[in-house]
């Protein structure tokens, strides 16, 4: 059931330093390198979590594991496999009840899953562990299989848990209940934020914030032919002019008026190289807000006049801004099942729209076969925003705003915990309190639309903060330090 991905990087730590802004990064990391990597010399280190495609986790994972191996450190990075819809429902569900929603009750239905299939991969994984290797487990699914391992062979084993809310509830109670069990085996955890970690994880866990690779194809600075490019060949915009690569085998495709998906410069262009855009690119979740962003940005359009409030150039800005909501294909992530329903209310909700505002708004599934083309389409809408939202009424950090921020965007974001880590109120952007109304929504996306200077320095202010704490130099040194201390421990208490 277990399968190791095959991470085929060639980017190296010289490539960096040929960016003269990363010289001093590269440095910095490779003297905690010499101090740490000796103790891990004789050990594979595995990540292992739950899919190879979607989400922040599968998209850091190739260059952390490239890293690794060139600091030193036999890094593997692997993948459950289950044929249970039994068991994503319910991981899918925990994974809400983490974030303070879902449904508060655990069945023994639930648990002889979630049981069953840990056990098949721990099975099929203990096969490739040696004694003396490190498992680091990422997130929920895969934590039953991490506990069996530590149990039955001893290896270390540290859970790195990327979600969180900084408040107790039921569902969050409940959840914690259940896990427990599984995390008491664990020789350390690692959190996103100090408000995230257990009472049962106090004393034994250490925080590293998720980090982006500034030269990864989502992130990598792109020319303005190289934009319109990956627009034209996405057929997220139409040109008779020549370009240089071919036509994407799958192009990004937008929600019609009818309900049907078509190639997203129909029933006309977008507008992304001419038009104040807005936008905001996540999973189909129905925490990440998009509900009430569709809303509030509707209610803009019906009430322009208002909004305007008789300056006649803002007045036309809001006349001619558009919307996009863009996610993955649903149907390409199987550990997020949800995804289907989630878009399903986004489209319902847009074809209740009078056709005026209908044209405003890109609803978008874009390609995932590829993970380069779709890092490539995610990059160039991004640059073509003026403003990035990420509305997540709970968001464990929210490496879309992130990207958008080194990208020097400005960001709206919700008061979740995880976006607070990053973004400060008027300084890289803007945090929106009241997350789930739209009235609110409307309010500040007009307000950041209406100051242009404000923008630009807010978007400045987001780069530089991305690049002082949010790099991929940063999270490296961080997890060899932890690793490393993880090591000393169990050899600490007896282990080989």
């Amino acid at each position: 059931m277990i399968e190791e991905v095959d991470v085929r990087d060639n980017v190296t730590l010289a490539d960096y330093e040929q960016y003269a802004q990363f010289t001093v990064k590269v440095r910095e990391l490779k003297q905690v390198a010499a101090a740490h990597v000796p103790h891990l010399t004789g050990r594979r280190v595995w990540m292992v979590n739950s899919t190879s495609r979607g989400g922040g986790v599968a998209e850091m994972m190739p260059r952390l594991i490239t890293i690794f191996r060139e600091l030193g450190v036999d890094a593997r990075w692997a993948v459950i496999g289950a044929d249970s819809q039994d068991f994503f429902g319910f991981t899918k569900n925990l994974h809400n009840l983490i974030h303070g929603a879902g449904t508060a009750t655990i069945t023994e239905r639930d648990r002889e899953a979630y049981v069953a299939v840990n056990r098949e991969n721990f099975e099929s994984f203990r096969k490739l562990l040696a004694p003396n290797d490190v498992v680091v487990i990422h997130d929920p699914q895969p934590m039953g299989m991490g506990a069996m391992i530590k149990k039955t062979l001893g290896n270390p084993t540290v859970w790195r848990c990327h979600i969180g809310l900084d408040d107790h509830t039921e569902e969050t109670r409940t959840a914690w209940y259940f896990l427990e069990h599984f995390a008491n085996a664990y020789d350390h955890g690692v959190f996103t934020a100090p408000e995230y970690i257990p009472s049962f994880f106090a004393g034994k866990a250490s925080i590293i914030h998720p980090a982006i690779d500034p030269t990864d194809h989502k992130n990598r600075s792109l020319a303005v032919h190289k934009i319109s490019g990956i627009l034209h060949n996405a057929e997220l915009l139409s040109t008779v002019q020549p370009v240089l690569t071919e036509a994407f085998e799958d192009p990004a495709l937008r929600l019609q008026p009818d309900g049907s998906y078509l190639p997203a410069n129909q029933p006309e262009q977008i507008g992304l190289l001419y038009r104040p855009i807005i936008t905001q690119i996540s999973r189909w979740d129905k925490l990440k807000g998009f509900q009430p962003l569709l809303e509030g940005f509707a209610r803009m359009k019906r009430d322009i006049t208002t909004y305007a409030n008789g300056d006649e150039r803002h007045k036309r800005r809001l006349e001619i801004m558009r919307l996009v909501l863009a996610g993955p294909d649903p149907g390409s992530i199987q550990d997020d099942p949800e995804g289907l329903e989630t878009l399903g209310q986004i489209e319902a909700t847009y074809r209740a729209l009078p056709p005026e505002i209908q044209r405003d708004i890109a609803v978008l599934t874009l390609p995932m076969k590829s993970r380069k083309i779709n890092a490539l389409i995610v990059n160039a809408l991004q640059r073509c925003a003026t403003v990035v939202v990420q509305n997540s009424l709970q968001e464990g950090f929210g490496l879309t705003a992130t990207e958008a921020m080194w990208k020097a965007k400005p960001v709206l974001v919700s008061k979740a915990c995880g976006l607070r880590q990053q973004v400060r109120d008027g300084l890289e952007g803007q945090i929106l309190r009241r997350p789930k109304h739209p009235e609110f929504l409307a309010l500040a996306l007009n307000s950041m639309m209406q100051k242009p200077w404000q923008r630009g320095e807010e978007g400045r202010n987001a780069q530089r903060r991305v690049f002082d704490a949010f790099l991929i130099f940063t999270q490296v040194a961080r997890w060899l330090e932890v690793l490393h201390n993880t090591v000393l421990k169990v050899n600490g208490n007896g282990a080989k």
